[in-house]
């Protein structure tokens, strides 16, 4: 008799972030990403909710992908009392440590700001884990090669497979009891400046598909550009600074090669290329190390990043803040929910003349979200402060394959699976690609709900 197997959607599950799932034999537990909720306050307010599981008793955590949103959680996981190993392709393992470290470190400041300050409603505020807590994590890290079957706690085996979106991403097929679990983490583009296209999955008897923009299509890459050298002049010409708030992984790296290929035809001035973000330029050391993962030339990464000043310490923050002459700014983080943006906020989002330029998703809940969505004030550091700066907002840069992206990155699945969740996405997104999946496929879907177990 088969044991049965039940999979348990702790996060990702009616919103975007905090991907989490368990998947769980008679035998054996198996956590497939362990992100942190972002965005919403009640949504990271979850992350500091007892966990509705013991992590001691969770043999292995395997991860598609390092964005915060699918390893932040782990720090928390290990401080909470996991002992298992942690797998993930090379590179990501490497952003998961940069990220997790990075994001330690902010948590120890804030908290150290907040309690010298006094504008946390918690006393003493705490950091959700610290570096020590990051240690252990890392200590924890297996690298796994990609494209090859893996046996992982003897129940599981388990293949990687490259799936565009950032360095390092992957899907995860996993084989139990005779049964195909795909987890789709985040597809990337078919058509993309730095990444090659995602493969595809052949079989899934089990499919979780994510649908951050399952109900949308991005525009096409040439009218892009043209959109970027026109902020850029704009701004130059009003003499005020463009500042890009970006995720340090990928996004930083593709506005970096964008901005200097205009630079290079001459499209946009000559002034100071600034990118301010210390994860960012770990993740450029990285691109370095990881050539079979991009398609960016050694000598075009020497040559984009000889352009731009990589700011390697704080004090040169407040001195590039306070400087009035025209410049590019890329700094983390993508939606302006802490990291080195905020310290430019700080002087900067009261100037006219200046421009804030969103590259990226915005989370429910962020501050990026909110300034889009029209607030004309601004909290950082727990101050207001008035919003003046030029907005401007560049969609189709997304690193999350769009609709068709989606439905075309199912093409090589020929039987209809058993059971298909639609995950990773806001409500309206999930039902628009649950339709979508329906009408081209003839596919019935379900849209799990947080912390809904599922017996299959």
């Amino acid at each position: 008799m088969k044991e049965k197997i039940t999979i348990k959607f702790l996060g990702a599950a009616g919103t975007v972030t905090g991907s989490k799932y368990l998947l769980e034999t008679g035998s054996k537990k198996l956590m497939v990403d362990c992100g942190v909720f972002q965005g919403l306050k009640e949504l990271r307010l979850l992350n500091w909710e007892p966990p509705k599981y013991v992590p001691a008793s969770i043999d292995a955590v395997v991860l598609t992908h390092g964005h915060l949103d699918h390893t932040g959680y782990l720090a928390r996981l290990v401080k909470l009392g996991f002992k298992g190993k942690i797998y993930g392709s090379a590179p990501t393992l490497k952003i998961a440590e940069i990220i997790l470290k990075d994001s330690a470190k902010i948590q120890e400041e804030e908290a150290a700001r907040a309690n010298k300050e006094g504008y946390s409603k918690h006393h003493p505020a705490e950091a959700f884990y610290d570096l020590k807590d990051v240690e252990n994590t890392i200590s924890l890290f297996n690298p796994v090669s990609e494209g090859k079957w893996h046996v992982i706690e003897d129940d599981f085996k388990v293949r990687w497979q490259y799936n565009g979106h950032i360095i390092g991403s992957t899907f995860i097929e996993i084989e139990v009891n005779e049964k195909r679990f795909v987890f789709s983490g985040d597809i990337g583009r078919k058509k993309d400046l730095l990444l090659y296209a995602p493969k595809k999955p052949e079989k899934a008897n089990v499919l979780l598909i994510e649908s951050t923009y399952g109900g949308r299509v991005h525009p096409e890459e040439e009218t892009i550009v043209p959109e970027l050298e026109r902020i850029i002049n704009e701004t130059i010409e009003r003499g005020g600074s463009l500042f890009i708030p970006s995720f340090a992984v990928e996004r930083t790296q593709l506005m970096m090669l964008m901005i200097w290929r205009l630079l290079k035809e001459k499209k946009i001035p000559k002034i100071p290329m600034i990118m301010d973000s210390p994860m960012g330029a770990n993740v450029l050391h990285l691109f370095h190390a990881s050539r079979d993962w991009h398609m960016l030339k050694p000598e075009e990464c020497d040559e984009m990043c000889s352009h731009f000043q990589v700011v390697s310490n704080y004090r040169e923050t407040l001195a590039l803040r306070e400087d009035n002459k025209s410049k590019i700014v890329i700094a983390g983080s993508g939606m302006m929910t802490g990291g080195r943006i905020l310290n430019y906020m700080e002087t900067r989002s009261g100037n006219s003349n200046d421009t804030l330029l969103f590259v990226g998703y915005q989370a429910e809940g962020t501050r990026g979200r909110k300034l889009l969505e029209g607030a004309k004030e601004i909290k950082v550091y727990g101050k207001w402060l008035p919003f003046k700066m030029h907005m401007e907002h560049i969609e189709g840069l997304s690193a999350h394959g769009d609709q068709n992206d989606l439905i075309d990155w199912l093409s090589e699945i020929k039987k209809q699976p058993e059971k298909v969740f639609i995950i990773h996405g806001e409500a309206a997104q999930a039902e628009a690609l649950s339709k979508a999946l329906e009408d081209n496929k003839g596919w019935q879907t379900h849209i799990p709900q947080l912390n809904q177990t599922v017996e299959l």
